[in-house]
């Protein structure tokens, strides 16, 4: 038996083509976090097991979706992900290798339109199929891990992924990932200044842009390097922010 699990929060231009993907598993779980569209809706009319709640950041939110599974197997994805035909046709051939105990997978993202290849995003092993009994969350703000215990092998059919579908949607997601990303760099006792965040900026596009080969992804790898670099220049310019706010408390 296999649990789709997902998270959301005002996905509605995603979540029904993600929710389609996956129709054919035997038990999905959506757990929306305040959505003012038709998230909740359109999740609905695929799974009657759609739970509102509060936000507590994706690490937990996850594990909340992971503990109402049943099933001996779980995928987690994101709304914005889909799984093909073919994808689906690996992932049954994995449960019958009782040796592993959860999987990697490919995930081809794109970007305005554009799926990259390069900048860092190609290949993208996430860990995302796993027994239920095996599995767990960590509890990060942003950027959350599965930690597996067992052993871990890798699907070779791409989960696709509409990262960034345009630039609004991208300004929107650097906001919220950075704030998340400057709290959790503040728990952690790093500190921050104009000129570090300047520098972290510099560095992340000269990265991803020439190291990570961005540059082989035409205009979306140019646009996709200075939005992670605008990501990261906020990130640390909150955190400095945060750090300010503190102390005058």
């Amino acid at each position: 038996m296999l649990s789709v699990i997902i998270i959301t929060k005002n996905e509605a231009s995603h979540i029904g083509r993600c929710l389609e993907s996956v129709s054919w598993a035997d038990e999905i779980i959506v757990l929306d976090s305040g959505s003012q569209d038709d998230t909740v809706s359109i999740c609905r009319q695929y799974t009657d097991k759609v739970y509102e709640t509060d936000w507590p950041g994706f690490g937990v939110q996850k594990q909340r979706a992971l503990d109402k599974a049943t099933g001996d197997w779980v995928l987690s994805i994101d709304a914005d992900e889909v799984v093909t035909p073919e994808l689906r046709m690996e992932i049954e051939q994995a449960f019958q290798q009782e040796q592993f105990q959860g999987y990697e997978i490919p995930r081809l993202s794109s970007y305005c339109g554009r799926q990259i290849r390069h900048s860092g995003w190609w290949p993208d092993y996430v860990l995302r199929l796993f027994r239920r009994q095996s599995g767990r969350f960590s509890d990060s703000l942003v950027h959350e891990k599965i930690s597996v215990e067992g052993a871990i092998s890798r699907l070779a059919t791409p989960l696709l992924h509409d990262a960034f579908v345009n630039l609004d949607e991208v300004l929107h997601k650097v906001n919220g990932y950075s704030s998340l990303g400057a709290e959790m760099l503040y728990q952690k006792g790093v500190r921050s200044s104009i000129s570090k965040a300047i520098f972290k900026a510099l560095w992340t596009f000269m990265r991803t842009y020439f190291l990570k080969l961005a540059i082989m992804d035409g205009r979306q790898g140019l646009m996709l390097s200075i939005s992670n670099a605008e990501g990261t220049y906020y990130k640390y310019a909150k955190l400095l922010e945060l750090q300010s706010r503190q102390a005058r408390q």
